[in-house]
């Protein structure tokens, strides 16, 4: 199954590792390996990448940061090609996120000039960026004619285990998945409460709104790791939020049902 049908998909900046994903997805297709191997790995890449930075090897930061990035679309290439969707799988790739966000920008706080109160609304920027893109992308990914409609538009209660795992686990990290992205979800709804009666979105508003996916932040925070740019880590993303306010002015104005 693919995210997007044909029509619905579009340049996404956030998703450049997709090609080196599918082929370790493909690679270890026939093999033990699962998908939440992947994603534990791309756990264990993001805490290299914090290392570095502790270490000041920048460039070594940043190649483990894009590696996770890489790893991060691989677990979900890996359930597709096996055909092994899972709930469980998307609420731990969820909760490893944010958890390695608040990492790495508590490692860039203690390594740089800013400031803890600034850094910690870096990461609620980062967080409510984050969350505007998934909003736009999984009210089209469930729209898209035979698109992956594992993440839902409304995560308002847990969701029926598939065959293949654990209803109470389940249940548990959908939980833990809601007390870390709840308040997010109900920022990013209140500023765009119609969003979700769209039932497409252009392909270059889709490709605007990349800029804002986890995979095209590391890579910023990976480029500006490599020019030593680390005390404007924190600033750059507390401005880089006031695109929001356009992304969504676009769509309010421009595109409706």
């Amino acid at each position: 199954m693919s995210k997007l049908s044909p029509q619905d998909k579009f340049l996404d900046f956030s998703d450049y590792g997709r090609p080196f994903a599918k082929i370790i997805a493909n690679q270890l297709k026939n093999t033990r390996f699962t998908p939440v191997h992947l994603t534990l790995l791309f756990g264990v890449s993001g805490l290299i990448a914090v290392y570095c930075m502790l270490k000041a090897h920048y460039w070594w930061a940043g190649f483990f940061l894009i590696l996770k990035s890489i790893l991060d679309a691989a677990d979900g290439e890996l359930s597709r090609v096996k055909n092994t969707p899972s709930y469980t799988g998307r609420y731990l790739d969820s909760v490893f996120d944010i958890i390695l966000n608040f990492t790495f920008l508590m490692c860039i706080c203690y390594i740089s000039d800013s400031s803890l109160e600034l850094t910690l609304t870096a990461f609620l920027c980062i967080q409510l960026q984050g969350t505007i893109y998934n909003f736009y992308y999984v009210i089209l990914r469930n729209n898209s004619v035979g698109g992956d409609v594992t993440s839902k538009i409304f995560e308002n209660e847990a969701p029926k285990a598939f065959p293949n795992e654990n209803q109470r686990t389940v249940n548990v990290l959908f939980i833990i998945y809601l007390s870390l992205y709840g308040i997010f979800d109900r920022i990013v709804y209140r500023l765009d409460a119609e969003a979700y009666k769209i039932k497409t979105f252009p392909n270059w508003f889709m490709t605007m709104v990349s800029v804002y996916g986890l995979g095209f932040q590391l890579l910023i925070i990976a480029v500006m790791l490599a020019l030593n740019l680390v005390n404007f880590i924190v600033p750059f993303f507390i401005i880089y939020t006031v695109f929001m306010v356009v992304l969504i002015g676009i769509r309010r104005l421009y595109l409706s049902n």
